[in-house]
């Protein structure tokens, strides 16, 4: 897989049952997640409270994709040092698999993807990042080569999850990053790509809790983003993502989507993403040292669920401990950085 989004620069229900819950936490309790807070608590269960079933009633748990980078690393290298702790860290724990214009026919590979996780009665997260002009020339540029070809991509993605359950996070840094595109023009085009993105996941895949990435805690401010959201269409989707690929701590994170939903002319539910903020930023956003895994998967937390988007130890770009590692590709040297927290 290539350039699965490198982290971006910082810039100034009542039918979730108590099973449903346990079964999604994995090896951790559904309780607070470290760095959280009662208040922030309150936020999520009312964000629960607001659901009427979806793809978490649907499942028994998170799915472990068992051909994720971290995965086949391993199996390549089982006879590497480092491979059992990489296994029993990363590999082995439940994450997002990101398609892009790497996957060839998007259908076909959601569909499969998708499939594999329903068989196995579990719940898949996908990421759908190929909006045109994707990271404005940074270490994961590209995308589809037209509005129109990214239409025909992500209608085709939605449609090859169908009915079954499914969580989606939409256009990482798709929102965020319209300040980087060149004219009113092309933000107003972007806007409304991601908005034709959350009408095709509404009307084709009715099992899905799909969310529009709403950047992370330093980056827009929350007004702004909210305005960017709704203008996004993120009413029309389960709700909105933050931390994508970055490093702040899971309270910071959910205090931002906190302050981004005081400013949304209605409220909906967020996620945010834990995988390698536990030992929160330093400041910088490409392979920084000194990062550390999160908790993994859960429901709850601060949020409506945590989640692993960003796979450890897939590289930002040929940056920082990364050098030389292209974005998206697997380093077990990066991995073991996150796991000793070094």
């Amino acid at each position: 897989m290539a350039h699965p989004r490198t982290s971006r620069r910082i810039i100034g229900s009542a039918a979730l049952g108590v099973a449903a819950v346990i079964g999604l936490t994995g090896a951790c309790s559904p309780g607070r997640a470290a760095g959280t807070t009662a208040a922030h608590e309150t936020v999520a269960g009312t964000a629960h409270a607001a659901a009427a079933g979806g793809p978490i009633d649907l499942t028994s748990g998170f799915y472990v994709d068992p051909d994720s980078n971290p995965a086949t690393w391993v199996k390549n290298n089982s006879g590497d040092g480092r491979a059992a702790r990489i296994t029993s860290a990363i590999a082995g724990k439940p994450m997002a698999r990101w398609f892009g214009d790497w996957s060839g026919d998007i259908a076909a590979a959601v569909s499969a993807y998708v499939g594999a996780a329903d068989a196995a009665d579990k719940l898949p997260v996908l990421v759908a990042y190929n909006v045109p002009g994707r990271d404005c020339s940074g270490h994961s540029a590209g995308g589809a080569g037209s509005p129109e070809a990214y239409r025909t991509w992500i209608s085709n993605f939605a449609a090859g999850i169908g009915a079954r359950p499914a969580v989606v996070v939409i256009g990482p840094d798709a929102v965020a990053q319209i300040d980087c595109l060149p004219n009113d023009s092309e933000r107003q085009i972007r806007l409304d790509l991601l908005k034709y993105a959350t009408e095709q996941f509404a009307a084709k895949a009715p099992n899905t809790w799909a969310y529009l990435d709403g950047g992370n805690a330093k980056w827009i401010a929350p007004a702004t983003m909210a305005q960017r959201l709704e203008s996004a269409g993120v009413h029309n989707v389960r709700g909105f993502a933050v931390n994508v690929s970055n490093y702040y701590t899971t309270d910071e994170s959910v205090s931002y989507g906190a302050a981004v939903n005081a400013a949304l002319s209605s409220r909906v539910p967020f996620v945010v993403d834990t995988s390698r903020n536990g030992n929160g930023s330093n400041g910088e956003w490409c392979n920084p040292a000194g990062r550390r895994l999160g908790v993994p998967s859960q429901t709850g937390g601060g949020a409506e669920m945590l989640l692993w988007v960003k796979v450890p130890g897939d590289s930002d770009g040929s940056c920082g401990i990364g050098q030389g590692v292209p974005a998206g590709q697997f380093s077990p040297d990066l991995a073991i950085h996150l796991i000793d927290g070094s």
